[in-house]
């Protein structure tokens, strides 16, 4: 059973509208980004006991720590990243999180990504070292302007670190703004690594951000593929109908609940069951 997650931020900054919405749209769970306008990494503990109330309230479950850590330059310093890495994994802890989201680090304007490799792939393994023996995996999300931002650096991310608690985020409107047909050019090397898929599409041509199945994203394909393959996790909505920037994005409530109609209608017209 396919299990439907979204960044509810995208609806409002308040964290009780934003769960109410997921509960009016019938979704069970939530990728925790920011609430009240405060990223998840920078709430106040009595903050992070209000969200676990409305969470309960709402009988909504945290499906990832949608974090920041990675998005930073590479060439900034890394060590108070790596600390901050570690209030990611507390937040999952205390929300029950199975995963956190990160990114492989932006690249300076101009420069060529590969020149980059050994200190990208640095920081992640010491990311994924920080991350072994607590009860959680590791999600590199593909971003523009990152490292990991095409198939092949994805793939050499995942395999050049080796760590079994790093795997690999799905986007494909990240990859399409980056020029990638993201079925045909990614799939087939990356499937083997995915455990979590975000729900985004975007038009080839322009860029431009759109529901579900109205771009260039090969969602129909994408889905076939993985309900033949058996995957079985989170599709998680991170709409960015409205406004997009880098450390996240926006579609309020009624975009939302279009960016969730547009997803589920390719599920009933495929005829897979989600929840």
């Amino acid at each position: 059973m396919w299990e439907l997650s979204g960044f509810a931020d995208e609806i409002d900054d308040d964290f009780e509208k934003q769960c109410t919405v997921l509960d009016r749209l019938g979704i069970r769970n939530i990728e925790l980004r920011s609430a009240w306008g405060v990223n998840v990494l920078d709430l106040s503990d009595d903050q992070v006991g209000e969200v676990k109330k409305v969470l309960r309230s709402h009988g909504i479950a945290v499906s990832s720590i949608g974090s920041p850590i990675g998005k930073i330059r590479i060439d900034e310093e890394f060590e108070p990243h790596l600390r901050r890495h570690d209030v990611a994994l507390k937040r999952a802890e205390e929300l029950g999180a199975p995963y956190i989201r990160l990114f492989s680090f932006f690249i300076p304007a101009g420069q060529d990504p590969d020149t980059w490799r050994d200190e990208v792939l640095r920081r992640m393994g010491a990311l994924a070292d920080r991350s072994t023996g607590r009860d959680v995996t590791l999600l590199h999300e593909n971003e523009k302007e990152i490292y990991g931002d095409v198939p092949r650096r994805c793939l050499d991310i995942v395999e050049s670190v080796g760590s079994p608690v790093l795997r690999l985020a799905w986007d494909a409107a990240n990859f399409v703004q980056c020029g990638v047909r993201p079925f045909t050019d990614g799939y087939a090397v990356l499937r083997p690594h995915l455990a979590y898929i975000q729900i985004k599409d975007a038009v080839l041509a322009t860029g431009e951000v759109v529901p579900a199945g109205q771009g260039d994203g090969e969602m129909v394909e994408t889905l076939r593929a993985l309900r033949t393959d058996g995957f079985d996790g989170y599709f998680s909505l991170e709409p960015h109908l409205q406004s997009a920037g880098t450390l996240g994005g926006f579609s309020g409530e009624d975009l939302f609940a279009t960016a969730h109609e547009a997803f589920t209608s390719l599920l009933r017209a495929e005829r897979i069951d989600f929840r």
